[in-house]
């Protein structure tokens, strides 16, 4: 038996044995061709790590971006890390990021993207995570005439209005059945949303259910939404310890890409289910304003991939990041009296007893401050996609070279002390400065810079603002017992770890 046993493992340890004598070979190469920096082109300074691995067990408690910005602290604004065979450049500083998203933008264009992404985004063929090559103008230009630019914004205005208008109502119901109760403000507002992304991207929201045929079964309303937003937002911060390490690919993880792959395949049968039902509308001469009308008319060489994944672009931003900021800025207000009853003052001085409407926020600068502080504190992508410098450049005085990745971590740049006056407390009125443009909707970096700002900056400013402008004029808000101190967050990312449950009473009353 126990020769058998040994017999069997054979092929296992051969594998492992090559496995590891590659990754020595493939991390002691670099001392065989090193080349000292010269000190008019000075390197970044370099956190130690392990040999072969590098920095990536100091990474395991998977919030990189607050242990990116502890190290700053240490190593500077700028400074390079290994995770296995790969290294990275990490910067925690504004000036630093604008510099590479603006400066040196044509060095660093290129898109690093994990193997998680690149099944999810069909390798690219999001406005997101696409190069900065002809397709990704192309279908920018698309998706800002189609849905997200000025003029498309104010054609989708009734839908803007229609979706807060369902929340505030859902809001009245619970305040009349439940007035003792905290609610769940995710829960609504995020349904909410989700609804007015299927209107925005296919023209109409899913009422109750729908049939998907290759799926063979009927999904609710709720399980669409975990196959077109909740489960692709896991899949795509998974970690596949391969993206480490990419001269062992060869090796399967047959577990984490089948997962991926499976929730691939449920997200493209819901999709085609949706379109189909749409294109049915269309043939009929049904036609509404939204983008795959736009899409079927004015973008005919796109394959049905391209189609699909542009599509769902629109779904799972217009769901996911205005629900963060908006989910943020309550849980603050909620939590501060004081800044919750100077909002609610000046919205009563500029509407007196009319709603706030989109009209209005251009004169509402304390509003438009509680907006852009919660994306300073709680930026919905801590850390900017991964790009890949494919030619020497310098960033923050360093010298670097190409092949390697560069991490924008907003986070660190929000964090920075030498920038933000007590970056860990939330205080809109330091956006009440003089120095900041009240028109400038980029005051933060939580949109980019660049050429890859991004598209949607404007749709997210006009909902987060007007529905946080009418909950606080309709309600007054306040946390429940033990809520003060639920600041957690899920992973990489900004979302709260658990849905806001607050208490709300009806203004007057």
């Amino acid at each position: 038996m126990a020769g058998e046993q040994a017999i069997s493992s054979f092929p296992t340890v051969v594998y492992a044995t090559i496995a590891v004598g590659l990754a020595v070979l493939f991390y002691f190469r670099k001392f065989l061709f090193y080349k000292c920096p010269s000190p008019l082109n000075p390197a970044p300074p370099e956190v130690p790590g392990l040999p072969l691995i590098g920095n990536l067990l100091q990474l395991k408690e998977k919030k990189p971006h607050q242990t990116f910005a502890k190290w700053a602290e240490i190593y500077g604004s700028i400074y390079s890390i290994r995770t296995g065979a790969s290294k990275m450049v990490i910067i925690n500083s504004a000036d630093v990021a604008k510099q590479a998203m603006v400066t040196s933008y044509s060095s660093i264009s290129t898109r690093k993207l994990s193997n998680a992404l690149k099944i999810l985004t069909y390798d690219k063929c999001m406005v997101a995570t696409s190069d900065y090559d002809d397709f990704h103008k192309m279908v920018k230009r698309h998706i800002l005439t189609g849905v997200l630019g000025a003029n498309a914004q104010k054609r989708h205005c009734s839908h803007r209005e229609i979706m807060i208008k369902n929340a505030l109502n859902h809001f009245r119901a619970h305040t009349e059945n439940n007035p003792h109760q905290a609610v769940n403000f995710r829960k609504i507002f995020r349904d909410e949303l989700f609804g007015l992304s299927l209107k925005e991207a296919l023209g109409t929201d899913v009422e109750s259910s729908i049939y998907v045929e290759d799926l063979g079964t009927k999904l609710s309303r709720d399980e669409i939404f975990e196959v077109l937003v909740h489960d692709p937002m896991m899949g795509a911060i998974e970690v596949d310890w391969r993206d480490f390490f990419p001269y062992l690919r060869w090796i399967p993880n047959k577990s984490v890409e089948t997962k991926i792959k499976r929730m691939d395949a449920r997200r493209a049968a819901v999709l085609k289910t949706l379109i189909e039902e749409q294109k049915k509308r269309i043939a009929l001469g049904q036609e509404k304003n939204c983008y795959l009308d736009y899409l079927l008319l004015e973008a005919k060489t796109l394959t049905e991939k391209q189609l699909m994944m542009l599509l769902w672009e629109v779904i799972i931003e217009s769901s996911d990041t205005t629900m963060v900021a908006a989910e943020w800025a309550l849980y603050e207000l909620a939590k501060d009296a004081a800044r919750q009853d100077c909002l609610y003052k000046e919205i009563q001085k500029v509407c007196g007893s009319n709603e706030v409407t989109e009209e209005h926020l251009s004169q509402l600068p304390f509003l438009n401050a509680v907006f852009h502080e919660t994306l300073r504190k709680y930026s919905p992508a801590p850390i900017v996609p991964v790009r890949y410098v494919h030619e020497d450049t310098r960033l923050g005085g360093y010298h670097i070279p190409a092949g390697i990745q560069i991490v924008i971590n907003l986070y660190g740049c929000n964090m920075d002390r030498a920038q933000w006056e007590e970056p860990e407390k939330w205080m809109p009125e330091r956006f009440l400065d003089s120095k900041y443009d009240p028109a400038d909707m980029h005051k933060t970096m939580a949109f980019g810079a660049g050429k890859r700002v991004c598209a949607g900056a404007l749709q997210a400013m006009l909902i987060a603002c007007t529905a946080i402008g009418r909950f606080v004029q309709e309600f007054e808000w306040r946390l429940k017992e033990m809520e003060e101190g639920d600041v957690d967050t899920f992973g990489l990312t900004s979302i709260k770890l658990n849905p806001l449950h607050v208490m709300i009473t009806p203004r007057g009353k």
